[in-house]
């Protein structure tokens, strides 16, 4: 299962809130549910997150086994 829950914890770090994210990156309420949900996101989601955390993707996403 891929897991979204470091994505939170480098947010924090960076000083990057849910609210800036939807009104100044314009990300889309409905990803955020669904990184939230840890349901799938496309590779272009994930590429757009690590570019505005300025992080790499093992940074925010996890594999942890079923």
């Amino acid at each position: 299962m891929i897991v979204f829950d470091n994505l939170w914890k480098v947010m924090k770090e960076k000083g990057i809130t849910q609210y800036k994210l939807i009104n100044t990156y314009e990300v889309s309420p409905s990803q955020l549910t669904r990184l939230k949900r840890n349901e799938s996101v496309s590779t272009n989601t994930l590429d757009r997150f690590c570019t505005i955390l300025d992080c790499d993707i093992s940074d925010i996403v996890e594999f942890k086994k079923d």
